[in-house]
């Protein structure tokens, strides 16, 4: 059976391929939900020769049913964002080890050695909920970054202000991570001339603000953090890895993650680079739930697999990770 150090050894196409097909077959004979969508779709793997004819689960399923692989519900799940008139995401996790190896190697792919920095974060919406997988992952990087400055903040501005700019002073190279509407009330209480800290946005206002273009939200960070560049993270509660971008929009993937783009109109006909559709991701770190997912999430993939967040489908729940309108 394949395993998840297989997985995370990833690095070419050939080996991608070859890693989802046989996470799909496994899915397929022990997740109940996932082999019952197939059923309907009457797709089975013996007709299955490339990731193209692998169907992908509605992301809508984590919400209704149990998706994972067991015979029984694991004890562990995490639980998306969402109001009160919302049905939250249920992500069930059979061993936190894998999302710890998912994440810590992801991030260490694209930003290099997590010790090297003091990461401070800035996302009060997900701390006054239990269950979010994104405070899960900023946990153990500020532990693993084994900084004494690094650490969560919630609505102490003052203080957040003062260690960022004791760790400019220091030159320290820094990760401020936040939910958008909390940077933005940050930059009501001060303005900043940053050299040496990355500033990484979640995306989402989550009701506290008018929701803003990418481009426009980008614009007044880097003005009021006097950096060139914002970057962003794309993760949800469905997924165990995350995508990143280093500027304007464009997000990469770890080499066992991979985004398509399907039609809108035919959510089983996927598009060419760089036309707007649904984002469809496979995720083989989700071994024991299910990899392969279409989100609510529209978008464009470029020929080399980067994409672009475009908005949300109409009527979607509004979901904090990666909101952004048209």
């Amino acid at each position: 059976m394949i395993e998840m150090n297989d997985i995370l050894s990833i690095k070419d196409s050939a080996q991608f391929t070859k890693c989802a097909l046989e996470v799909f077959q496994y899915q397929f004979e022990n997740n109940q939900v996932y082999r019952s969508f197939c059923d309907l779709l009457y797709v089975h793997p013996s007709d299955v020769t490339t990731i193209k004819k692998i169907p992908f689960l509605p992301v809508e399923f984590f919400k209704t049913h149990a998706v994972h692989t067991q015979k029984t519900n694991p004890p562990f799940y995490f639980i998306s964002s969402g109001t009160s008139q919302t049905t939250v995401s249920k992500h069930y996790v059979s061993n936190l080890e894998d999302y710890i190896q998912s994440f810590t190697q992801g991030f260490q792919l694209t930003y290099g050695d997590i010790r090297e920095y003091a990461i401070l974060a800035l996302l009060p919406n997900y701390l006054e909920r239990e269950g979010s997988s994104l405070v899960y992952m900023v946990d153990h990087l500020i532990k693993t970054s084994n900084n004494a400055h690094s650490g969560f903040y919630l609505n102490d501005f003052f203080a957040l202000s003062e260690k960022i700019k004791t760790l400019e002073d220091q030159g320290q190279k820094t990760l401020l991570i936040g939910v958008s509407f909390a940077l933005l009330d940050l930059l009501n209480t001060n303005s900043f001339n940053l050299k040496n800290t990355l500033v990484m946005e979640t995306g989402g206002m989550k009701g506290r603000r008018k929701e803003l273009i990418r481009e426009e939200l980008h614009t007044i960070l880097k003005e009021g953090f006097g950096v060139s560049t914002i970057h962003s993270e794309y993760g949800m509660t469905e997924l165990f890895s995350q995508a990143y971008s280093k500027g304007k929009g464009i997000f990469t993937t770890p080499p066992w993650m991979k985004v398509m783009a399907r039609d809108p109109e035919d959510p089983f006909t996927l598009l060419p680079a760089n036309k707007t559709g649904g984002l469809s991701i496979i995720d083989l770190a989700n071994l024991h739930s299910c990899s392969f997912i279409a989100t609510k999430d529209l978008g464009k993939v470029a020929q080399d697999g980067s994409f672009t967040v475009a908005g949300r489908f109409d009527n979607s729940d509004i979901r904090g990770c990666n909101l952004m309108v048209l």
